[in-house]
């Protein structure tokens, strides 16, 4: 009989806040009716691995998390939507696009069409399109109603830094005649371009060298759309003034309009960081611009006004003549000097370093991943959000310049609020589950921190040092750490006390294990001993009275030399045997009472990093740098089987801990190749493959029931991975594992094809096959075969029935017959419209042109029958785009095409003067409102915009208007 375990699956992820691979932004509470939306905190929305994290920013709690479970890939880019707050594009590490609604967190649309990460995403003003850049060089456009990618922008030679839309202010629109104008795209990049590229004509209309020294990192538009700021290397910014009327003449194609610039070099300035910039962001509403580098620190510019820019400049003049006359004098001249300098009467002439005046410097808590600005109502402060690549997201209060601070040289910040609890700023080290699996302690440099593993909240967090391992005590009450500095640490969780600190080895502790009796302790360290440590409870005095309180303390009892440092120690379940592995790549093992050498293993080329005994003590498995797993039987030190198990170091292997289901002699191994893989000891079988971390795993350990195992990660993520109740069988995993290969192939070669069809244009088609597009392709080339079939039948019966009306029904084929005795064209009508919007037009590139023919057929019926009237017109145009000039060289497909022009144009007709019929009616309806109503609704933005210009304070009110 064919041997099946239980499936491992992954249930949760936790410890992560944000993800150094993503950025983070700031949006309103969800509270939109009353005060709260505007004088709560917000919220910050983050990438943490292949989910998206909503954070409460005051109350650090979690909101909400949007995984889609189809989705491996990391997120790399979040943007919101500008018209609808509660829509959010999101970009992933494999090229791919999720539209998501953050109300039900649910994705909306998916889009497909980047070949490796997304790096930038934009929504144009009205919410309609989304730009998406990416690093295979890529600009897409995609029509977020159609649900389609509009055309794909070729140009950038390196990856797309940044990428915004362009569009003249709606008055000069209006005055030009151009409402319906598509807009233009201002792009960066690796490559050090600046481009503009109009929507239009799917152009590059002007190209600039946007630093002089490397690449382009980032961009920042200005909200007035007047001009931009560009960053590259060694903090240097670059200024850039926007003419938007040269946007006008360009979009109306007047005669000259090629020679006329959208975009002007207004000169260079530097910032006080030299590294790269790889963040702009303008203020919203006040005259402030902020940027960041990789370090910790964001920088706050101030934009001065005219009157500042002309009192600095005529300042400067007059230093300078004061200086002209003093050396004047000093050289016995005549003091008299002409002034010919004429004073700059317009600004933009002024030089770029004397309207960007640096204001005050950020100092975060990490180095700075991505910052956004908080757009609450604040008594005259700015606040940002800044996201770390330390995993913690931080929000700074900055006072904006005024009369009373106008002559302080440093201007104050402050840190108000943060989310950093729920996980660590540095690599997870060492995990540790209490004994009824309820708890879990994960050390790491700085601190220790305990969760609740059923509702992973972090119960308490403790300062450590730099911890190697941890184990909990018999009781779970206390934990013990061991550092790289030699020192056991003793903590008590209840209290979150620091118990006691032993100086244990002149070395690092590199692994401890508590005694299987649960009476004490050994520790192994870089100092070539393992100490053994009892547990002793001893009265204590509680200084300044006379009583005493009972304490733990760690009793040092014996000491075992050998002659390397020591890795890994482990006893054996049954307490008679202590295995010791060495530097020197081998593992001693030692009787427990009389410290003897039992054995030698050695075989392994490099050093073993982590081992572990199995449950009847018979079995020890061992893992080694050197990619290898292997197991040894206890009774004569024999190697039963050597595993070139992961394609990096193995970091961590665990037997299950008791043999309920006769997989006592299972085990798992973790390695820094990111996959952690499931094994049969006893058939030396490799049973399951669990991927999942986007760093390498440091840590691993299996809870006492044997149910589920947790995983540490360079990417500060923990996970838990629940055995289910499915079986599993190693044929069909190794078929799965096949698959996957292929699949994986059949896309490269794809690609492989894409790039290699003939030089590439400028503006060509936004798709990419995928293995689900050409499965799409394939179910509809499978419906049409049977359809044609199917009509040829019910043709002939017809035909028969018109000569005897008494003829027996057509003998149809079983799956209409199985789906209800549906027809032919209903059929294809539901396979067609089961493809998402946005892989429907790569999925009829499947089609060869034979089938074209037998697709117009049903196309012809649909439109007769008025069905799905939009998506028959996406199929008819896109194929007779993709198919123009066979379908008119060929003379069968003419009078089809008349008939479907017949059809369309009447149904076509009929849906327009409903629309326009509809569009008159609300507008009357809103009239009629607007007539009869005694108060106007006053839009937030307008209310605030006439509060700055009237100077006063007052709160947005209904206004009567009666």
């Amino acid at each position: 009989m064919v041997k099946s375990y239980l499936k491992f699956e992954h249930s949760n992820t936790f410890g992560l806040v944000t993800s150094a691979s993503s950025n983070a932004i700031w949006v309103r509470d969800d509270d939109i009716f009353g005060t709260a939306r505007q004088t709560g905190s917000g919220r910050a929305v983050a990438g943490a691995g292949e989910e998206v994290l909503c954070w409460d920013i005051k109350k650090g709690e979690l909101l909400g998390k949007w995984k889609d479970s189809a989705c491996k890939a990391q997120v790399t880019v979040i943007t919101q939507s500008k018209t609808d707050a509660d829509i959010f594009a999101v970009g992933y590490e494999d090229g791919s696009i999720r539209i998501w609604d953050s109300r039900t967190a649910t994705v909306i649309i998916s889009f497909n069409g980047h070949k490796s990460a997304i790096t930038q995403l934009a929504f144009d003003n009205a919410g309609v399109r989304l730009a998406s850049g990416s690093r295979d060089t890529d600009i897409i456009l995609w029509d977020l109603i159609a649900e389609v990618g509009l055309f794909k922008l070729r140009g950038h030679t390196d990856q797309v830094t940044s990428l915004n839309f362009l569009v003249p202010s709606p008055e000069l629109l209006n005055e030009a005649g151009l409402n319906d104008h598509a807009g233009f795209l201002i792009t960066t990049g690796k490559d050090a371009l600046i481009k503009i590229w109009d929507l239009a004509s799917q152009h590059c209309i002007e190209t600039h060298v946007a630093q002089s020294n490397g690449e382009c990192w980032s961009l920042g538009l200005a909200p007035d759309q007047s001009g931009c700021i560009t960053g590259g290397n060694d903090g240097e910014l670059k200024a850039w003034s926007i003419d938007e009327s040269a946007m006008i003449e360009i979009s109306k194609e007047k005669a000259g309009s090629e020679n006329r610039k959208i975009l002007t070099d207004r000169g260079s300035f530097y910032r006080n960081g030299k590294d790269r910039t790889t963040g702009i962001s303008f203020h919203p509403k006040a005259d402030y611009v902020a940027f960041h580098g990789a370090e910790k620190a964001v920088e706050i510019w101030r934009i001065r006004s005219e009157t500042e820019v002309q009192k600095s400049l005529s300042r400067k003049r007059k230093r300078r003549k004061e200086k002209e006359a003093q050396r004047a004098t000093e050289n016995g001249e005549d003091s008299e000097i002409v002034d010919n300098e004429k004073p700059v009467e317009d600004v933009s002439a002024a030089p770029v370093t004397e309207v960007f005046v640096s204001y005050v410097i950020v100092r975060t808590g990490g180095k700075v991943r991505s910052f956004d600005w908080i757009r609450t109502k604040s008594s005259g402060k700015l606040q940002l959000l800044a996201a770390t690549t330390n995993n913690q997201l931080e929000a700074y209060s900055v006072a904006t310049l005024n009369k009373k601070n106008k002559d302080d040289e440093d201007m104050e910040y402050n840190r108000t609020l943060a989310v950093d609890i729920p996980g660590h700023r540095t690599d997870i080290r060492s995990v540790a589950l209490s004994s009824d699996d309820r708890m879990l302690a994960s050390a790491s440099n700085g601190s220790l921190k305990i969760w609740n593993v059923r509702t992973q909240n972090c119960l308490r967090t403790l300062e450590c040092g730099y911890s190697l391992c941890s184990a909990f005590l018999p009781g779970d009450k206390i934990v013990v750490i061991g550092n790289k500095d030699g020192e056991l640490e003793v903590f008590d969780i209840a209290s979150s006390t620091l118990l006691d600190t032993i100086k244990a080895h002149d070395g690092p502790v590199w692994s401890l294990q508590v005694h299987p009796d649960g009476k004490s302790l050994v520790s192994g360290s870089a100092d070539k001993s393992a100490k053994f440590w009892n547990f002793q409870v001893v009265q204590e005095e509680i200084p300044g009275t006379k009583r005493t309180t009972p304490r733990l303390k760690l009793v040092h009892s014996r000491t075992l030399k050998v002659s390397d440092d020591i890795l890994n120690v482990r006893f054996s379940p049954d307490a008679r045997l202590l295995a010791v592995a060495l530097l020197d790549n081998t593992v001693k093992v030692f009787f427990t009472d009389s410290l003897k050498l039992f054995l030698n293993l050695y075989g392994h080329k490099l050093p073993v990093l982590n081992m572990d005994i199995s449950y009847d003590s018979k079995l020890i498995v061992t893992c080694s740098a050197d990619k290898t797993v292997r197991l040894w039987g206890l009774d004569f030190g024999d190697c039963h089987k050597s595993f070139l198990a992961h394609e990096d170091s193995i970091m961590a292997v665990a037997f299950v801990p008791n043999n309920k289901e006769g997989n006592g002699h299972n085990f798992f191994s973790a390695s820094k190749d990111r996959v952690i893989k499931y094994w049969d000891g006893d058939k030396f079988e490799h049973i399951q493959k669990l991927a999942g971390h986007h760093g390498e795993i440091w840590a691993m350990t299996i809870s006492h029931s044997g149910e589920f195992i947790v995983t540490a990660s360079h990417d500060k993520s923990l996970r838990t991975w629940q055995q289910t109740d499915e079986p599993l069988f190693l044929e069909e995993e190794r078929e799965k594992e096949l698959e996957e290969i292929y699949d994986n192939n059949l896309a490269a070669s794809l690609e492989q094809e894409e790039d290699g069809d003939g030089e590439k244009a400028e503006a060509v088609d936004a798709g990419k096959q995928t293995t689900d597009t050409l499965m799409a392709g394939e179910k509809i080339m499978e419906a049409l075969d049977l359809g044609m079939e199917d009509l040829e039948v019910v043709r002939e019966w017809r035909a028969l029935k018109a000569k005897q009306p008494n003829a027996a029904p057509p003998s149809r084929n079983p799956l209409y017959i199985a789906l209800g005795n549906i027809s032919a064209e209903q059929h294809l009508l539901n396979v067609v419209q089961r493809i998402p919007a946005a892989a429907l037009q790569d999925a009829l590139l499947v089609l060869p042109f034979s089938k074209v023919s037998a697709l117009f057929t049903f196309l012809n019926i649909w439109a007769s029958r008025e069905w799905n009237i939009p998506l028959t017109c996406r199929v008819l145009f896109f194929m007779l785009k993709t198919h123009h000039r066979q379908i008119i060289a060929s003379k069968l497909m003419r009078p089809m095409l008349d008939s479907i022009r017949s059809s369309l144009r009447r149904v076509l007709t009929r849906q327009k003067d409903e629309m326009g019929f509809n569009i008159s009616a609300l507008q009357f309806v809103g009239q009629q409102i607007k007539a009869h109503s005694t108060k106007d609704y006053i839009d937030e933005q307008v209310w605030e915009e006439q509060d700055r210009q009237t100077g006063t304070g007052k709160k947005r009110v209904f206004s009567s208007i009666a």
